[in-house]
């Protein structure tokens, strides 16, 4: 269960004909999806309408409208589902909050192996110069 659900009645679907290879289904039947949200007039909490408008996404036109298109089934149900799912799985994926990093120090142990290695290495730098006899 999703913690912010996108209401069906605040999408606008529209069917439209599917691009692509389908020979003479794919020119009668308009089985691909359009889905239209408008972040601004959603009942979505404020800041996760900030979010969605903050998003640098091709999907997302300037006055603030997503627009999904669902074309990978054959039948219009199947592509209104995953519209809406699609939809649904972005705004999840917004409404996760980063958590905040917390700085930790290397371990004893970890900086004794870095100082170690360091000192080998530059014994064996010390090694490069020229030969003696």
């Amino acid at each position: 269960m999703s913690k912010y659900p996108v209401s069906p009645q605040e999408v606008d679907i529209s069917a439209v004909r599917a691009q692509g290879a389908g020979g003479q289904n794919v020119n009668k039947v308009s089985s691909a999806i359009h889905l239209r949200f408008v972040i601004r007039d959603s009942t979505l909490p404020e800041h996760i309408k900030e979010r969605l408008l903050a998003l640098q996404d091709q999907r997302l036109s300037k006055d603030g409208v997503l627009i999904i298109k669902a074309q990978q089934y054959r039948t219009q149900e199947q592509n209104r589902q995953d519209a809406l799912q699609r939809l649904q799985q972005l705004v999840d994926s917004i409404s996760h909050e980063q958590k905040a990093r917390r700085a930790s120090k290397p371990s004893y142990g970890a900086r004794q192996r870095r100082m170690d290695s360091k000192s080998l290495r530059g014994k064996v730098k010390s090694l490069r110069g020229p030969v003696r006899d």
